[in-house]
């Protein structure tokens, strides 16, 4: 199988034009904060999938110009080069064919390498890092400007392209998908190859972010038969089996329907012997189900979730879901978590108060009087971090995915250790704990955001978001006394990412 990671660091790879003032010192503040406030966009991607990078077609659209060109041999320092104009692909009015430009360029060029260079803020260009490019991504880049609007016409162009022998094409066409709304990946089912998607799956060396959109594929393409297929997976003790968990469960409900929750029930919710990261693979599956997936009853989908409130330390993952699906019929419960929450669940009682504040039934406010009295400080938290939480309303795109993580503010913000997000578009695992490592927590990916020149302008904005998040987080790790704890987990995972 072929390696279809990234390429090695000693490939260069454009940057957005945003990064390519890599000397302002305020760029990772403003990169950070920018992020920061554009995190909801990424919902609208693929389920499961996270995009590894800006996609070229991405970046070129960012950019003012985009060229090819090759070195003038001799002109190479230990920092720059003299680049050659080959040709233009866009702003021909900014660059012409045979002009000589100094880019900056750390290495030797084989004779007759071509380059990949854009740049951005005419008149003075700043130009983004040469990416070297073979023949075959010549004819690749030169095809995307001429690629059709629509965008599921532009991924018929890319699917032949998955598991092509160049893996910067591989990756590219990878990150369009992983960035495509899940209703327009639904819309490739006649193009999709069910048979190569099946043996894709199988493979055990694919790497679980590819696997993740392979079985979304299969998900669209394929037949019930192949449900017993994932179901011998989904029982493998073999992690490189079930690489890609997530994915694979909702695949498989999807192919086998609602009986299919009767083993996911068994085998990540009911099963209280079911790894942490298992057990919440599971239940972002059911997430996607009662939001975007249209294939399974709510009602049953609501079963499989109630069932997680009879493990107290994880009942904070689905409370929020109950209650942005306003299931009002778990208040006994929900009371009885509070009451009964220790040192291991103690997280719990801010979710459980936020679902009482949501909950329209008279019993909910009475039980709200009588548990802030039980603890003022967990009430106080919920209230003041929190305004009245309401229900979201339901979507038909794949941004209620992330929606369902929110639930206006009904999450817990009260857990001692670092969470990871509730959209499986914003998921990632590094490597086999993917699939069963309960010490090895998954680990949160942003996708890259297409960020222009004109995010310049939200720099004052980007600043205020991130010492806003700054003082919030001091300030919930004073109240809930978890500061230790939390800042204990919050540097694991960092080491381990």
């Amino acid at each position: 199988m072929r390696n279809l990671l990234l390429p090695p660091s000693s490939t260069p790879r454009p940057w957005t034009p945003l990064f390519t003032r890599l000397t302002r010192p305020w760029l990772a503040i403003l990169a950070v904060g920018t992020l920061s406030m554009l995190f909801a966009s990424s919902a609208l991607a693929c389920p499961f999938c996270s995009a590894v990078s800006q996609t070229l077609r991405q970046e070129m659209e960012a950019m003012d110009t985009v060229a090819f060109a090759t070195i003038v041999a001799g002109s190479e320092t230990d920092a720059d080069a003299l680049f050659k104009i080959e040709s233009v692909l866009k702003g021909d009015a900014l660059l012409k064919v045979g002009q000589e430009i100094r880019v900056n360029y750390f290495g030797k060029a084989k004779e007759g390498q071509h380059f990949l260079i854009m740049g951005v803020d005419p008149p003075d260009l700043l130009w983004s890092s040469p990416l070297p490019v073979s023949d075959l991504a010549l004819d690749y880049i030169r095809a995307i400007p001429a690629l059709p609007e629509a965008s599921v016409e532009r991924l018929n162009f890319y699917l032949k392209y998955l598991e092509h022998e160049e893996s910067l094409l591989a990756r590219d066409a990878y990150d369009e998908f992983a960035s495509a709304p899940y209703p327009e990946l639904k819309q490739l089912k006649d193009s999709l190859n069910r048979p190569q998607l099946l043996e894709w799956i199988k493979d055990t060396g694919l790497p679980p972010d590819r696997k993740r959109l392979y079985l979304v594929m299969l998900g669209i393409a394929g037949e019930p038969a192949d449900a017993d297929l994932l179901e011998g997976m989904l029982r493998s003790d073999d992690a490189n089996q079930r690489a890609g968990l997530d994915a694979m469960i909702a695949c498989y409900a999807t192919l086998k329907g609602a009986d299919g929750l009767k083993l996911i029930d068994e085998l990540f919710l009911s099963n209280k012997k079911s790894q942490y990261a298992d057990t919440y693979a599971a239940i972002m599956a059911l997430r996607f189900h009662g939001t975007d997936g249209g294939v399974l009853p709510k009602k049953r989908v609501l079963e499989s979730m109630r069932l997680i409130l009879d493990r107290p330390e994880l009942a904070d993952l689905v409370i929020p879901d109950l209650a942005r699906w306003e299931d009002w019929t778990q208040v006994d419960r929900m009371v009885n978590l509070f009451k009964s929450a220790d040192d291991k669940s103690s997280w719990v009682r801010v979710p459980v108060i936020n679902y009482l504040r949501a909950c329209p039934l008279p019993e909910a406010a009475k039980e709200l009087e009588a548990l802030k009295e039980l603890d003022p400080a967990a009430f106080k938290r919920a209230t003041s971090f929190f305004p009245i939480p309401r229900p979201a309303a339901e979507t038909k795109d794949s941004s209620s995915t992330l929606n369902s993580a929110r639930v206006q503010g009904i999450a817990s913000t009260s857990r001692p250790r670092l969470r990871v997000s509730q959209s499986p578009t914003l998921l990632a695992f590094n490597g086999k704990s993917a699939v069963g490592t309960d010490s090895a927590r998954a680990l949160v990916a942003v996708p890259p955001v297409a960020l222009t020149t004109s995010a310049n302008r939200l720099l004052p904005a980007c600043v205020l978001t991130l010492v806003s998040t700054t003082l919030g987080l001091s300030m919930w790790l004073m109240l809930s006394g978890a500061g230790r704890h939390g800042a204990l987990e919050l540097c694991r995972v960092s080491v381990r990412s």
